[in-house]
């Protein structure tokens, strides 16, 4: 029994003085192995930073810069792993770890295939810049004001302030209106007036007042048409430039417009008459 001890304390200490032999032959290996993961820890750390600034000249939505510098920030975290476990001769342990990789992240992204769509289509939107936080837009039966543009959704404000919260895959996969897109945008206005007016005064003096309220550029005209002889008016069309910039709704700009006309009309005896309808009474006693 003393025997069979002696001989497994034996075994133990020969096992351990191999293990202490094996250490101090790879610690020059270890240290630089470790130098070189601590290195790659720092410079990720730093490089996130610098990536999240830099990447504010491309694209205006925090949540994506996050991302993408998050990403940067981990692939090099990941490749100081990869050369220290080469350094330590741990190629098999590499391998194993890079099918590990491989197989889990089929798995999460067979899982989270919705999820990672909407990200990839709003990582796709901000780098085309095609939506911004504050632009107007139309998709998917909504309308309103861009608030918040994130990995998964885009929040819309619609002018009863309500938030509507649409997958950015949704709005890639269908035709959407960005009236933040051009710089200029025309709007149109339908009035009427009566008929005892002097035309040539109306247009003179609607064209005048558009273009004191929104003046046009060089290469724009202030378009204005009589369209048709209505029940108690004559009909026009005012058509105009606004600048979009100022992110001014086509509907905010009529309502400016019209507001315009008939103050201007009014100071200028200009009527904008009732609708009249005209009934005519059978008598029975006739």
């Amino acid at each position: 029994m003393i025997e069979e001890s002696k001989s497994a304390w034996g075994k133990l200490l020969d096992k351990l003085s191999g293990w202490l032999d094996t250490l101090i032959l790879n610690l020059p290996n270890f240290l630089i192995a470790s130098l070189i993961f601590i290195l790659s820890y720092w410079i990720a750390k730093n490089l996130h930073g610098f990536t999240n600034k830099y990447l504010k000249k491309f694209l205006k939505q925090p949540s994506i810069r996050g991302l993408v510098a998050n990403v940067v920030s981990v692939l090099f975290v990941v490749l100081g792993l990869m050369l220290a476990l080469t350094i330590l001769n741990l190629d098999g342990t590499l391998k194993s770890l890079l099918a590990g990789a491989g197989v889990a992240g089929l798995a999460i992204s067979l899982a989270l295939q919705g999820t990672l769509s909407n990200s990839f289509s709003g990582l796709f939107i901000a780098i085309k810049d095609e939506i911004n936080v504050g632009d107007w837009i139309e998709t998917n039966g909504f309308s309103g004001t861009v608030e918040k543009i994130d990995l998964r959704n885009t929040k819309v404000k619609e002018p009863d302030n309500n938030i509507v919260v649409i997958p950015n895959k949704m709005i890639l996969d269908k035709p959407f209106k960005n009236f933040g897109l051009t710089k200029r945008i025309r709007c149109t206005i339908n009035c009427g007036v009566a008929y005892e007016s002097n035309l040539e005064k109306v247009k003179e003096i609607a064209i005048k007042t558009i273009e004191d309220t929104f003046p046009p550029s060089s290469d724009e005209n202030i378009e204005f048409y009589y369209t048709d002889f209505g029940g108690s008016s004559i009909d026009f069309m005012l058509r105009f430039w606004v600048d979009a910039t100022k992110k001014l709704t086509a509907l905010q700009v009529k309502s400016v417009a019209i507001m315009k006309i008939k103050d201007t009309f009014d100071k200028n005896e200009i009527n904008i008459p009732f609708p009249i309808r005209t009934l005519i009474m059978e008598d029975k006693n006739a």
